[in-house]
């Protein structure tokens, strides 16, 4: 945003600094996939109507030995991302970093960072490029946040930070008092907006494949928390409290007067279940699925910041004493918004419980995130820096809402179509191959045990009847959610009702996968379809 530039600019002339001309914000997105050979993709009709399987039983190896994450990359694959980079760097997208990830089947690109628009714009070619390129190897690329249960999502971490025209990171620690309270100042402002409009980062990354991601003990949770780091926190800590630094050598946290202590960047990397994590020199937003587009999710920080930093720069220009004014400023913004910084595990029921008493929201799913969209605070935010008007906000609810529904009605269909005209006919006939076999045995010998077939075709049968009835249910919910009028209303109940009878209908076919014979299933299994490359 321009009036982010602005107020920047105006903040660093209270520092002295006159030459600075311009400040962006610089985003590099790492962007998650998945490679599945291309014959497997085009047996599954979940996978090509709704870019994720809505059966499949867990293989019997998954992730939990990191071979994947922490092995060479296969040769096959090796030649898609060489041929993926050049493709990229024809077109100008600074692509840099390839490799394997967490789960089989996963990899990564991390691109140079550039200004937040080229970025977001790079990120889209990106996603083009990966799909086109991996039909030429005989892949199909998936972008879905969760292609297959039982194992890693797809993120897009959006790492954030803010530069001059000198090449300045304006959220790099610096080696002097003045330095330092600049960036503790910066620091603070981005704390604030994060804080401040939690709700709305919490919308620019909520879909209905995202909603499978975040909270899944592989992504972060659905409430929006920063990680500092223990140094860094412990600084910030000091500073509101007036005490000493609790670090390798104690000191007065007085901005501007006393040396402000070195920290180091935070030795372990980034905590990996923070949504919202400071690494060193920027900010690492890891809530964005996949498939998302960048845009919304930085033109709400982007915002949000420029609020703040306006607020900022309009207070400490008025002041007689500007160095007073700022440590005010740091101090008080600390103290308020301190709530919203969390150094530990995200994962945790107890996070959950200590979130709340905190009054931070937790909005697990998208019909639940979506109204804050309409909130007057925020659309006073956006009509205020000029980014969207009150109809525009309203419009996008109303859209989103539907194209939740839309999502999960798809999904819906689909799953009652391939249980209706696939699996149950493979179940049925495979009991019919197992009750004609334990007839011939019987034919033979009334005293050869069928046992065996017994046990298959009680489960099996079992299995058959539960998914007979999950798909009645499944198909009563749709109608009721599709013929109510109001779209808040109904991505409610496509989410509250039609979501727990996919799950049903998925666990009773999912069952019968794993006792059906393999020449009968007509579906290729995970263990197929994550390790066939």
């Amino acid at each position: 945003r321009q009036m982010c530039i602005r107020d920047s600019i105006r903040i660093l002339r209270l520092f002295g600094n006159t030459t600075v001309q311009h400040v962006t914000a610089q985003v590099g997105p790492e962007q998650e996939y998945f490679l599945i050979d291309k014959a497997m993709y085009r047996r599954r009709e979940d996978l090509m109507l709704c870019g994720r399987t809505l059966f499949g039983a867990k293989p019997p190896k998954g992730q939990e030995l990191d071979d994947h994450y922490f092995g060479t990359i296969k040769p096959r694959v090796a030649a898609f991302m060489q041929d993926l980079d050049k493709e990229l760097w024809e077109l100008g997208v600074l692509a840099k970093t390839e490799h394997n990830e967490v789960a089989p089947a996963q990899h990564e690109l991390a691109p140079v960072f550039t200004t937040t628009n080229i970025s977001a714009d790079h990120n889209q070619l990106t996603m083009e490029v990966m799909r086109t390129v991996a039909q030429k190897h005989g892949f199909t690329c998936l972008l879905h946040e969760k292609p297959f249960e039982g194992v890693n999502g797809s993120g897009k971490h959006n790492n954030w930070s803010i530069s001059t025209d000198a090449g300045e990171n304006l959220l790099e620690p610096g080696k002097n008092p003045s330095e330092n309270t600049q960036f503790i100042l910066f620091l603070t402002a981005v704390i604030k907006a994060v804080d401040e409009y939690q709700d709305l980062l919490r919308i620019s990354v909520a879909s209905a494949g995202n909603d499978h991601r975040l909270g899944a003990n592989e992504a972060p949770p659905a409430i929006i928390s920063i990680f500092v780091g223990e140094e860094l926190e412990a600084v910030i800590d000091a500073i509101a409290s007036d005490s000493p630094y609790a670090g390798p050598v104690k000191m007065k946290m007085d901005l501007g007067v006393d040396v402000l202590p070195k920290f180091s960047k935070d030795t372990t990397d980034r905590n990996r279940t923070s949504p919202f994590a400071f690494t060193g020199n920027k900010f690492e937003f890891r809530m964005p699925g996949s498939a998302e587009n960048l845009s919304d999710c930085n033109t709400i920080l982007n915002t949000a910041v420029a609020k703040e930093l306006k607020g900022y720069a309009d207070e400490l220009e008025k002041a007689d004493d500007f160095t007073s004014a700022a440590i005010a400023l740091v101090k008080r913004t600390i103290r308020d918004h301190r709530r919203v910084i969390f150094n530990g595990n995200g994962y945790t029921a107890e996070w959950e419980e200590e979130a709340a008493k905190r009054g931070l929201p937790n909005k697990k799913n998208t019909p639940a995130a979506l109204p804050a969209l309409i909130e007057p605070k925020n659309i006073a935010l956006m009509e205020d820096f000029g980014v969207l008007t009150k109809v525009e906000m309203e419009s996008r609810y109303e859209v989103e809402m539907e194209h939740y529904s839309k999502i999960i009605n798809i999904e819906a269909l689909t799953m009652l179509e391939m249980a209706r005209k696939q699996l149950l006919p493979a179940v049925n006939a495979y009991m019919s191959e197992v009750a004609n076999t334990a007839a011939s045995k019987l034919a033979v010998s009334e005293s050869l045990s069928v046992r065996s077939e017994t046990k298959a075709l009680t489960r099996l049968s079992a299995d058959a009847d539960a998914m007979s009835d999950a798909v009645d249910e499944l198909q009563a919910a749709v109608n009721a959610a599709k013929a109510l009028s109001d779209e808040s209303a109904k991505a409610v109940a496509f989410h509250d009702d039609v979501l727990p009878k996919m799950d049903a209908l998925r666990a009773a076919a999912d069952d019968a996968e794993t006792i059906c014979g393999e020449d009968y299933w007509p579906l290729p299994s995970y263990s197929k379809m994550l390790y066939y490359v």
